[in-house]
């Protein structure tokens, strides 16, 4: 097989993350494995191994012809025959498509806010549903979702991977008390919900104990974000609560934390829970997407209604209250990912998959 993994940018997020962690794996596994970022390249691309061939497009508008011919001329020349389309990049390797009617696309959707979503708010996606030989999905909301309104029928459950580094850089030097360090990994936009978390550790005073919270990911420096550097201020929390930015070094920065929090909205199958539990973080969760079947609540990590002011509160106060119980729920999730989350085992599925398209 030889496929090529497509992904608008590389940017930190988890379809991001997810495009290079297959390109890579997969280059292990089969005869030719390619990555290409069609609008804009970021942080990840210092991830990308040697072996995985990449291209950039620099796709500057919807339909560009000079970025259609420069893909359509590298799945030629390098004969490739999957295109593994993620998220929005849909449309670029259809548009390919047209011009090269053997090749076959894999569209993958990471996107869990999408069974809110109707037909007619996703036209152009299902206009090009026609043109897919297959879609992946990161659970199973979105697997009926695409079942009832696309036109391939052919849609697979592929869950996310975790995978272990043994090598990783260290720069980033968290601010706050060792043992005490909350981290919550995923950029400052909407549907992440930072805020919660923010009320919750003032309205249980946390930093009264020397409890610090640590926010990483992607600054936008909007609305969203700058609401969440007002209720610091405005709250005397910045001795406490702190922003880092977007960092390569995740592996490193989690090392130094004792639990990881997630309090999205709408969520995929979110690979932040995975990274969590490969550094043996207490988790406390939002319950949406995917979240619950990675998580049993009160085993291996704590569950909660992302609207619930008053149950994050508690669940919060529940995992700070006793470093035995995160300690369990630590070990537990770590070796529950490691048995069903693997890269050996969900690259071995993603591949089955693959073959019963070609």
């Amino acid at each position: 097989m030889r496929i090529v993994q497509i992904i608008d940018s590389l940017e930190a997020g988890g379809a991001e993350r997810m495009a290079v962690s297959y390109a890579n794996s997969l280059a292990k596994k089969i005869t030719f494995s390619g990555l290409i970022a069609t609008r804009r390249e970021g942080k990840l691309l210092s991830q990308i191994n040697e072996n995985v061939s990449y291209l950039f497009l620099r796709k500057t508008k919807r339909i560009d012809f000079r970025a259609i011919f420069k893909l359509r001329k590298y799945i030629v020349k390098n004969e490739v025959n999957i295109a593994h389309v993620h998220s929005s990049s849909f449309f670029t390797a259809v548009l390919v498509k047209l011009t090269l009617p053997k090749l076959k696309i894999i569209w993958h959707d990471h996107y869990g806010s999408r069974p809110k979503e109707s037909r007619k708010q996703n036209r152009i996606l299902v206009l090009s549903s026609f043109f897919f030989s297959s879609i992946f999905v990161v659970n199973l909301q979105l697997k009926k979702w695409s079942e009832d309104n696309l036109q391939c029928k052919k849609v697979f459950f592929i869950p996310n991977f975790a995978f272990v580094k043994n090598e990783y850089e260290k720069i980033t030097y968290l601010k706050g008390e060792q043992g005490k360090r909350i981290v919550f990994l995923a950029n400052l936009k909407d549907p992440k919900n930072h805020i919660v978390i923010l009320k919750a550790f003032r309205d249980l005073k946390l930093n009264e104990t020397d409890w610090s919270l640590h926010l990483i990911g992607r600054d936008y420096n909007d609305i969203y974000s700058q609401l969440l550097k007002d209720f610091i201020k405005s709250n005397s929390l910045e001795k406490h609560i702190h922003l880092y930015g977007d960092r390569n070094d995740i592996k490193h920065i989690l090392s130094q934390c004792s639990i990881g929090v997630l309090a999205s909205t709408d969520e995929g199958f979110p690979v932040t829970l995975l990274e969590y539990a490969l550094e043996g973080l207490a988790v406390m969760s939002t319950n949406v997407g995917y979240c619950s079947e990675i998580i049993q609540d009160n085993n291996t990590g704590l569950l909660f209604n992302p609207l619930n002011q008053s149950g994050i509160m508690n669940q919060l106060y529940t995992i700070v209250e006793s470093e035995s119980f995160r300690n369990k729920l630590g070990n537990h999730f770590k070796d529950t990912v490691i048995k069903n989350y693997s890269e050996e085992k969900v690259i071995e599925k993603l591949i089955r998959s693959y073959k019963k398209i070609t």
